[in-house]
This record gives structure tokens, sequence and C-alpha cells, in this order.
């Protein structure tokens, strides 16, 4: 039988067929496992298309909600913010100023979303630098004498706790579902009246509406009963103290339903503007994953025909 083997290998031999050679099974071989591994590597570029494609459908998505919302936010903004102008006119003309050593409180205007941006930490950061600039911070040795913190919207309140947590008084969430209402502000006014918080002053931090691409921390400056009632163009009238209170209660709340408002339209649009960014950074992601997937797949291509060409060669 091995003779027989042997003589049917020579007329093969003879007839110019060569055996292949060491070098060229273990080129073939690293072909092959090479290929898999640039299988391995397109099907995780594959995947991550994918994902980013169902990221950019969702912030899109986002973007056009943000877009219908925003025209009724910014209608409602120019109505409320006559209510905001209606208190500076009042304290204005009334020439009502804080009484020295008088209690100062912040009202801090956000809302529980997320995914717009820089519009939490823009009222962070200046109730911050403000209690700084009076000494009020927490954490020092007359924190618990500082001002005193009312949070709307569990974002700030999230920031504002770890550096303030002693300072804040109140706080409140369910903030900017919807458009803002008048009520809404009342129900947040009585709630902080009947708190107890002693205050002479409020000053609420809220997110003013500059553009369609720009919004700015602001502040809106109430006074209370008591500075109200020694306003110097008050003076010339008999006032009631049950005038004066109502007045003092009506003029806190109309201050945070046009801080809430506009606060609001801000955030909506800052919604949008980030959402539009995260759509285009995601088509420029798509494209440079597909280039490098095309790439690799060519890549693919040329190896596997590299491995036919070299094994055809090899028979």
């Amino acid at each position: 039988m091995a003779s027989l083997a042997r003589t049917a290998v020579r007329p093969a031999l003879s007839a110019g067929m060569v055996m292949p050679s060491a070098a060229v099974r273990v080129s073939a071989t690293a072909g092959f496992h090479s290929s898999a591994t640039q299988m391995s590597t397109l099907r995780e570029l594959e995947g991550r298309i994918k994902s980013v494609k169902n990221i950019e459908k969702i912030t899109k998505s986002m973007k056009m909600i943000a877009s219908t919302k925003l025209a009724k936010a910014q209608r409602a903004m120019h109505a409320a913010k006559a209510y905001g102008q209606t208190n500076d006119e009042v304290f204005k003309n009334a020439e009502a100023k804080q009484s020295e050593g008088g209690n100062q409180l912040y009202v801090v205007v956000s809302s529980d979303k997320g995914l717009c941006g820089g519009i939490h930490s823009s009222v962070s950061k200046r109730t911050k630098t403000e209690l700084k600039q009076i000494g009020g911070a927490a954490g020092s040795a007359d924190s618990s004498e500082g001002p005193r913190l009312v949070v709307l919207g569990d974002k700030a309140k999230a920031q504002l706790s770890r550096s303030l947590g002693k300072n804040i008084a109140i706080s409140f969430n369910q903030v900017g579902k919807d458009v803002p209402t008048f009520a809404d502000a009342s129900a947040i006014a009585d709630k902080i009246i009947a708190s107890g918080v002693k205050f002479d002053q409020v000053n609420i931090v809220y997110n003013a509406y500059v553009s369609a691409i720009s919004f700015e921390s602001n502040i809106l400056t109430v006074f209370g009963e008591e500075a109200l009632r020694n306003a110097a163009n008050f003076n010339a009238y008999e006032q009631e103290d049950d005038t004066t209170k109502d007045l003092a209660e009506f003029a806190l709340a109309n201050a945070i339903y046009a801080a809430l408002v506009e606060g609001h339209a801000a955030e909506i649009n800052s919604k949008q503007n980030a959402m539009d960014n995260a759509s285009k950074n995601a088509g420029e992601m798509i494209q440079t994953l597909g280039m490098a997937y095309n790439r690799g797949r060519q890549a693919q291509i040329t190896n596997d025909l590299i491995d036919i060409i070299t094994g055809a060669s090899a028979l």
C-alpha cells in the first residue's frame, strides 16, 4: 500500500504540482485569524452605529416636543411679565427699602427636569455668589444666622444641598411639568408665609429669557410687610395692617409667578437648543463611525481575497 501511494504521488510531483510550504500555511492561518478579529470589530462598530442612531431619534423627538412647547411658554411669559413690572413700579414709587439688619430670603426658581443645558447650574451659581458676598454661606460660623433658601425644583436642590444644605428652609418639587399658573405661585407664596420663615426682603433668583439662544440669571426683589409699611410714600396714607399685609403677600405671589413663567420659557428654549446640538453631534458621530466601518469592511474583503488567492496558489 505504501509503494502504491509513493507511485501515485510521484506523477503528481513530476507534473509540476508543488506542496504548500510551512510559510504559506502560516500565512494562510494568520490571514483567517485576522479576518475573525476584524469581523468582531465590525460587529462592535455596527452596534455603536445603531445605538447612536437610536439616540439621534430620541434627541430629534425631544427637540420637536420642545419646539412645540416653546411657543406656548413664550406667550405665557409675555403675559406674566406685567406682574413683575407692576411689582417694580409699586416698590419704586413707594420708595420701599429694607430696614438695616433685616432678614433676607432667597427663592431659587428651577425645575425637576434635566437635559436642558446649564439652566439649573445658572441659578445655583448665582445663589452661591450672592450668599458668599453677604457672608451667609453654609459652613461658616454664622451660617445658622444667614439668609434662608426656598428652592423650587429638585435639580437646583440637589446642587445647593452640597454646600448650602443648612440654609435651605423649604423645597418644592413637581415644578416645571407645564406652564406655571398664578394659582401655583399663590400656593408657593402661602406655603412660604405659613412656614414661619422671617424675612424683610425676598430675592427671587431665576433665569431671564434673553433671546432664542441665550438666557441669564437675574434677581427680582420683593419687600415684606414691614418695609412697605415704613416706605416713605406710603406714610402719606392711612394704611390698615390687614391691607398692607395683603399687599405684601400679593406682591410676593406676583413676583414668584413672573419668575416661574419666565424661567420656564428659558428652560424650554435651552432644552430645544441642547437637543439640537445633541442631534448634530450624533449625526457627526454616525458619519465618523460609518467611515470607520466602511474602511474595516474593505480591509476584511481585501484579506478574504488574499486568503482565497493564497489558498488557490497553494493547490
